[in-house]
């Protein structure tokens, strides 16, 4: 068995290959301060000073070996995005669906890495929920080494090339709020944020009538210790419809709810534009779980052996991969913000009513996504 020296010895030798020669004399790296380092790695100071020190647990460092060989693994995928030749126009988007594939898979394996973790990994899940999940997706709409959005320059002489201007980064408008079935009663899914990053789907494929998005969503999951059914939250005669006043409620402010989670969703949507109205499908590239620590909410709970009953319960979310959350079942059509696609801007929203279907249950939702940041202002002319 591996002895704590050999893996601390191990720890800085990994991260020797990317920070350079480790000095013990001055406990810092060569090309990189070891502030820096923590960041990248997703710890305080203070961890990454014990973990430096070897005053960790073994436990501890096992966790950072793993954490050093995931973030090699994205320096590794940025070296060859970095030293890729772009292609010709004609195959320049299916380079960057391909990309993009591959950061967001990396992504994944970084984030199920940080975040699946149990009671004993808290102190690093509290350092982590400061950093935005999205930043890695970011990267790869605001860099110079990937081109997702067509230009002007590259729209037909006629301009019918609809999606360019919906092409930037959309947000979730509102929150809305769902109450689902498990094997028990009591379980409600709150959509936080979103992100979106969307782009005309492949000019060679399509005459600029399909777009597409590439979307981090935030969600929690809360449970109502009174157990109440799900018909409680629907309005009076509907089966679907929730109440307004359900979904206009400030969870935090109601002593029977309690946040047990967030649930944090990779997801691809492709938009296709027939004339004014917009038809939106998609699906989740991956989705990971993260526990609210069990000292924040045990009190609130009563007794340990209910919280790890709603623990299994919520694990099985994951597990086994049930229908997403996000996912637009049954989903209508909406209009278009604006008759001409040529006078869409910055504040546009685009609304979808949809259907959440959780077992024997269809619950209404809507999900309305604001235009922040657009990538082309200009009328094409």
């Amino acid at each position: 068995m591996i002895s704590q020296t050999e893996l601390h010895q191990t720890f800085i030798s990994k991260l020797e290959v990317h920070y350079g020669t480790f000095n013990p004399e001055k406990n810092g790296f060569e090309s990189t301060s070891n502030s820096k380092i923590a960041r990248d790695l997703f710890y305080s100071d203070s961890q990454f000073s014990r973990l430096i020190n070897n005053t960790a647990s073994e436990g501890e460092l096992i966790r950072a070996v793993n954490n050093v060989d995931r973030l090699l693994k994205v320096h590794s995928l940025q070296e060859k995005i970095d030293s890729y030749k772009l292609p010709k126009s004609k195959t320049r988007f299916s380079f960057w669906k391909n990309s993009i594939f591959a950061i967001l898979i990396l992504i994944l394996l970084v984030a199920s890495l940080f975040y699946f973790n149990d009671g004993t990994k808290q102190n690093i899940q509290t350092e982590v929920n400061n950093h935005p999940r999205y930043e890695m997706l970011k990267w790869s709409f605001e860099n110079n080494y990937i081109k997702p959005y067509i230009t002007l320059k590259e729209l037909p002489d006629d301009c019918y090339f609809p999606c360019y201007k919906y092409q930037g980064k959309w947000e979730l408008e509102k929150e809305y709020k769902i109450p689902f079935f498990r094997e028990r009663n009591g379980f409600h899914y709150v959509a936080k944020e979103a992100v979106m990053y969307a782009s005309c789907a492949d000019r060679t494929a399509t005459n600029g009538e399909n777009f597409e998005g590439y979307e981090y969503q935030k969600h929690e999951i809360w449970y109502d210790k009174r157990e109440f059914p799900i018909d409680s939250f629907l309005v009076k005669g509907s089966k679907t419809k929730v109440r307004p006043s359900y979904n206009e409620a400030e969870l935090e402010d109601n002593p029977n709810f309690v946040k047990i989670a967030y649930v944090h969703t990779f997801f691809k949507t492709e938009f296709q534009i027939d004339s004014t109205s917009i038809q939106r499908t998609g699906k989740t590239i991956g989705r990971d779980l993260e526990f609210i620590p069990n000292e924040e909410i045990s009190s609130k709970l009563g007794t340990k052996d209910l919280l790890k009953e709603l623990k299994s319960e919520i694990n099985a979310i994951a597990r086994n991969r049930l229908e997403d959350f996000s996912k637009p079942v049954m989903c209508n059509p909406t209009k278009a913000p604006k008759a001409d696609f040529n006078l869409i801007e910055e504040g546009d929203m685009l609304s979808f009513d949809c259907q959440f279907s959780t077992g024997r249950f269809l619950v209404d939702y809507t999900k309305t996504y604001i235009l922040k940041d657009q990538y082309i202002n200009n009328y094409c002319r």
